[in-house]
């Protein structure tokens, strides 16, 4: 998956991108490095060669969103990444080393969105590591497995660590992942939807190895973005009226 060394692999590529953090362009929430100068010369090299028709595609979107999968460790959250991005799944488990990402553009609300959608690892010892990651998220997937009470129990901390390290507007969806082992249910789907109720986030169960549900969870989580952008630029366009200038009380 990852490395240990706090670089991060780029499953659609070769390249690794260093492990720092990134900031945001307020105007179209795109991530940029936080190195001036590698941006200065990655400009140059694009001026001395033409783009290809790949890379002209890849700039041709209106919005970028950046959302995250978290829960705990074998939820399933990279089976469901992979379901989503290249509609395939595999019944072997490696663990996410730190955190991994996939890119994938949707049409949504008459929109071209670019979504970045990064990986997490679940275990403790890489918790420093994944939660750096959550500035600047706009959506989360918050995972639980529904045989694995565990992963349940779970939740409330992993939605805490969202209310510490990540947006105000960041919305998230609950999701209740491996619908498929009906057999081996050990939370109930009204405990779920109560639990997403109590926490003010939707929900969902969902199935990566049955591919349940798997694309809707994902435009759902895009949509609830789109409208909460789409409330703050109107908020910002109408601003409340100033108030009668009072009269001299001389």
């Amino acid at each position: 998956m990852g490395s240990v060394d706090g670089n991060t692999r780029n499953r659609e590529g070769s390249s690794t991108v260093p492990h720092r953090s990134r900031t945001e362009n307020p105007k179209r929430g795109v991530l940029e490095p936080e190195f001036p100068h590698l941006k200065m010369a990655s400009t140059e090299s694009r001026l001395q060669q033409q783009p290809s028709p790949k890379d002209a595609a890849d700039l041709n979107f209106d919005y970028m969103f950046k959302l995250l999968i978290i829960g705990n460790s074998s939820v399933g959250k990279t089976s469901f990444l992979f379901r989503y991005a290249d509609d395939c799944f595999t019944p072997a488990f490696v663990s996410t080393v730190g955190i991994d990402f996939k890119v994938k553009t949707v049409f949504r609300q008459n929109k071209r969105i670019k979504l970045q959608i990064w990986d997490t690892a679940g275990q403790e010892r890489y918790r420093t590591i994944t939660t750096a990651y959550y500035r600047g998220a706009m959506g989360f997937l918050l995972m639980y497995d529904i045989s694995n009470q565990e992963s349940f129990n779970a939740v409330k901390d992993w939605a805490t660590q969202i209310k510490m390290y990540s947006l105000n507007n960041a919305q998230v969806v609950l999701v209740g992942n491996k619908c498929d082992l009906e057999d081996d249910r050990d939370i109930p789907t009204e405990d779920g939807q109560r639990l997403a109720d109590d926490l003010g986030f939707q929900f969902f169960e969902a199935s990566a190895k049955e591919n349940i549900n798997v694309k809707q969870v994902f435009e759902h989580l895009v949509d609830i973005v789109c409208d909460k952008m789409n409330e703050e630029i109107d908020i910002h366009r109408d601003p409340s009226p100033l108030p009668p200038p009072r009269g001299c009380a001389c």
